[in-house]
């Protein structure tokens, strides 16, 4: 049996109109090029990309915060209740084959970070810049586009 590609999806949980477009698309983008989207599994960037996914007949793996499955958004097709509260970004990483960050706030930055310590490759998406703080690190990469972020998560992955 073939594997599918898992693509973590990252992004903030309380974010504005223009970036619950983005993961949206992302979302949607994985889905039809034959991937799973992984994501936290509640509100926000998360949902918006598992409603991308969703739609266009993907499967959506939520890694929740809290132990309970009932918390998930009404898009995910596989509940994970971790009970974990933040500490659930390293299952979120680690059950990637690669990160794409859209935007974010400090749970996205730690999931960035975790997932270059651990070797996933990284897709930043209007998200934190390595390169601004000096760090360059050959698994993160910068899109400019949600297609140019999904375009380029399936190159690092096959």
């Amino acid at each position: 049996m073939e594997m599918k590609p898992v693509v973590g999806v990252m992004g903030p949980g309380a974010p504005d109109e223009e970036t619950m477009a983005m993961a949206e698309e992302v979302g949607r983008g994985v889905a039809e090029r034959g991937g799973v989207l992984l994501c936290g599994g509640g509100g926000g960037a998360m949902e918006a990309a598992a409603r991308g996914a969703a739609q266009a007949g993907g499967t959506v793996v939520g890694v929740l915060s809290g132990p309970d499955p009932a918390a998930a958004n009404e898009y995910v097709t596989i509940r994970i209740a971790t009970g974990m509260g933040n500490a659930r970004n390293v299952v979120n990483v680690l059950s990637s084959d690669v990160v794409i960050a859209v935007r974010g706030s400090y749970g996205t930055l730690s999931e960035i970070a975790l997932a270059l310590k651990c070797g996933r490759p990284v897709v930043a998406l209007q998200s934190w810049r390595l390169d601004r703080i000096g760090l360059d690190d050959e698994l993160f990469h910068v899109a400019g586009s949600p297609a140019e972020a999904v375009r380029k998560a399936f190159e690092l992955i096959t």
